[in-house]
């Protein structure tokens, strides 16, 4: 056992090194965003040499990247896990509006919701950060309407009422709540986004 355990342990404290610049380096960039992410600005934030937090990462490009990465796996410990312990359709779709809202007013990122930001932000600016941002963007809306479309199956939305414009409706709701809570630091803005979610949804009861 100690032959074999030897060789790994550096590996294992570099995952772990590793793992905690990108926590870093996504709560800096939900205040700073992305474009101000630089290797020379994390290794000032993260208290580390330039040459050390290269041994991570060869690019900026590959750090942007594996920070939406680790944003999008918090996002999904945070948000999609525990939004999706409730049953399928309403309840769900109510759990996961309701999980967003609450790691914004948690401040998981300190910047609020990391993709809101990060969405706006390059929004205009093609390139892989930009392509990974909307691709796991793709992946929240498209969870959402999978729970409509379900909650449609169900009997609990009526099944003319047009899926995708009702979770667009919702993530609006949402996005706007992200913003205008950070703005106002009111508590109050994600209230009335609870309201308008179960105003657009009939009662799971």
């Amino acid at each position: 056992m100690a032959v074999t355990s030897g060789p790994r342990r550096p590996r294992a404290d570099g995952e772990r090194s590793r793992q905690k610049i990108l926590l870093a380096a996504a709560e800096l960039a939900s205040v700073e965003g992305l474009n101000g992410l630089s290797i020379g600005r994390l290794a000032e934030h993260v208290g580390m040499s330039k040459s050390g937090l290269y041994a991570h990462f060869r690019s900026k490009e590959e750090l942007l990247l594996a920070t939406v990465d680790t944003a999008s796996a918090i996002l999904a410990e945070e948000v999609i896990v525990p939004g999706c312990e409730d049953p399928e359709g309403i309840e769900r779709l109510l759990a996961l509006c309701d999980a967003f809202l609450s790691h914004v007013e948690r401040r998981v990122f300190p910047g609020g919701c990391f993709f809101a930001s990060a969405a706006a932000e390059l929004s205009t600016q093609p390139g892989p950060a930009r392509e990974r941002i909307a691709e796991s963007y793709h992946g929240w809306i498209g969870l959402l309407e999978s729970q409509a479309v379900r909650a449609q199956e169900l009997g609990q939305i009526p099944a003319d009422v047009d899926a995708a414009q009702l979770v667009f409706e919702l993530n609006g709701m949402l996005v706007a709540a992200n913003v205008f809570f950070l703005l106002f630091d009111d508590p109050r803005e994600l209230e009335r986004a609870r309201s308008g979610v179960r105003a657009h949804l009939p009662n799971p009861g």
